[in-house]
């Protein structure tokens, strides 16, 4: 099932957190972005209380069995372009022993019901590393590509 995120689910979140960045490539220079992201785990723990605590900011968990096995972070705010409200995914890692099914697909419901209540105009989820499965999914349900972002070490 998924279902809102609770305190309860905070070490759990906190483990798909640092998964995810391995995941992404984020732990090494060779990896998927090519760019490394020090994992700091009382930093995890933060983002997750924000997304928990936030009305403007959510965190749904794919729950199996009553333990998290995905997660989806968002947030709702105005954009910089004029007086519209968009929604941007902080997080989406769904562990790679549960992925298929329908859980991305239940999770892009919740966090696309959520957006609306919060007067969201739109939607973003990034698509990282241009997955083709990922892209494919986005694309079914009406998402397109808005922008490429660039990100250059300093």
């Amino acid at each position: 099932m998924v279902r809102r995120g609770r305190l309860s689910d905070k070490d759990r979140v906190v483990e798909l957190l640092r998964d995810s960045r391995v995941g992404a490539g984020f732990d090494r220079p060779d990896g998927i972005s090519g760019f490394v992201f020090p994992y700091d785990k009382a930093y995890a723990e933060r983002l997750f209380l924000h997304h928990v605590g936030s009305p403007d900011a959510a965190c749904f968990v794919f729950d199996v069995d009553g333990i998290a096995q995905g997660i989806l972070m968002m947030v709702a705010f105005d954009h910089s372009y004029g007086p519209v409200r968009v929604s941007k995914d902080s997080m989406w890692w769904i562990d790679p022993t549960h992925r298929g099914g329908t859980a991305a697909v239940r999770m892009l419901d919740a966090a696309e019901e959520w957006a609306r209540s919060r007067g969201c105009a739109f939607g973003g989820i990034a698509g990282m590393g241009g997955d083709p499965n990922i892209a494919r999914l986005l694309e079914r349900r009406g998402y397109r590509a808005a922008e490429v972002h660039y990100l250059k070490p300093l």
